[in-house]
């Protein structure tokens, strides 16, 4: 039923679209967008046109306050502990082990610290070793039908998020090298921002098919490859819900990046672009997904890339920092559990 009524939904849109003069500069561009729950939502994709988060009518997301963080460790596999920002009581009665690394979960819009992104990864580096997984929930300001307001706080989530790692720093004595960070959707960006405020010196950036809507080229709050000492993003669906343009030190296409096998009439491209985060979990654990290097990300487009050098894993725990890594990178996945072949 929902596929018909997504599709139902997609018709209205082109004939929206079909609508519109083509010789008159349209100032809004509209598009349906599905959250991590495959909901559809018609919202103004157009990169500059973003809202007066501090005018316009909108529920009031304060960062500072609203994002909550949640710690997991082999000790505490499913039952978190919420430290709080700048509490050292909170962080000294925690299971939280400055000797173990820190890996930073963050969301996309419309989910929040439960949601499946978090759950996977949280489970697949917990399997992985002895790690303090900490989710990212702003919720608070993720869940709402506005999605330009969700993409106008990716700064500002990236911007806790740094405070956070200042706070493990000055008061468990972590050192940078131990800390990483995975984003999905419009939490790669905010991931990135994180990255940015810590002035790349942060281990590795995961980009899960960093949001494409309401972002460009020339947007200054989107991840970057300065982000960290490494940045890897994994485009699942590049060109609709998904950045096209490879944005990392390294990045990475699955069966071209587009559309991925197993997903079915994916219109709205919601499965695609849950496919990254699965990728990543899967890859903690398995260390599989050897991709070949391509010339250029047009080679990717053509589907007619050349190996010019080493094929390497995508993802991963350890990632690919300090290995060379660089460029772009296409691989082939299965279509369901376990995607890797090999």
């Amino acid at each position: 039923m929902r596929k018909i009524i997504d599709a139902v939904l997609f018709g209205l849109l082109v004939a929206l679209v079909a609508a519109v003069p083509l010789d008159e500069p349209a100032a809004d561009k509209w598009s349906l967008v599905p959250d991590a729950n495959g909901r559809l939502h018609l919202v103004n994709t157009n990169p500059y046109n973003l809202p007066d988060v501090e005018q316009e009518p909108e529920k009031r997301f304060t960062a500072a306050s609203d994002t909550i963080f949640r710690l997991y460790t082999r000790s505490n596999p499913t039952m978190p502990q919420v430290i709080e920002l700048n509490n050292a009581a909170s962080l000294s009665n925690s299971n939280f082990n400055a000797a173990n690394p820190t890996r930073f979960i963050i969301h996309g819009w419309n989910n929040d610290g439960f949601s499946e992104v978090n759950q996977l990864l949280t489970a697949s580096w917990l399997s992985r070793g002895d790690f303090n997984v900490i989710t990212v929930d702003w919720g608070v300001g993720a869940i709402t039908i506005n999605y330009p307001f969700a993409r106008a706080r990716v700064m500002s989530v990236g911007s806790v998020v740094s405070s956070f790692i200042n706070f493990l720093r000055t008061s468990a004595g972590i050192q940078f090298h131990s800390v990483s960070i995975a984003g999905h959707s419009l939490g790669a960006h905010a991931a990135g921002n994180a990255g940015f405020f810590q002035f790349g010196r942060l281990n590795t950036i995961f980009g899960l098919d960093p949001a494409l809507p309401l972002f460009s080229a020339d947007s200054s709050d989107r991840i970057h490859a300065s982000d960290a000492q490494y940045v890897e993003t994994i485009h699942t669906n590049a060109g609709l819900l998904g950045f096209d343009l490879p944005l990392g030190t390294a990045s990475f296409y699955p069966n071209g990046g587009r559309i991925q096998p197993g997903c079915g009439i994916d219109i709205a491209g919601a499965c695609a672009h849950s496919r990254a985060f699965q990728f990543l979990a899967e890859s903690i654990v398995s260390a599989g997904f050897s991709s070949v290097p391509c010339q250029s990300h047009q080679q990717i487009l053509e589907n007619n890339c050349g190996a010019i050098g080493p094929n390497r894993p995508m993802g991963g725990e350890p990632s690919n920092i300090h290995t060379g890594t660089q460029g772009v990178y296409f691989l082939n996945t299965r279509g369901a559990s376990p995607f890797s072949m090999g």
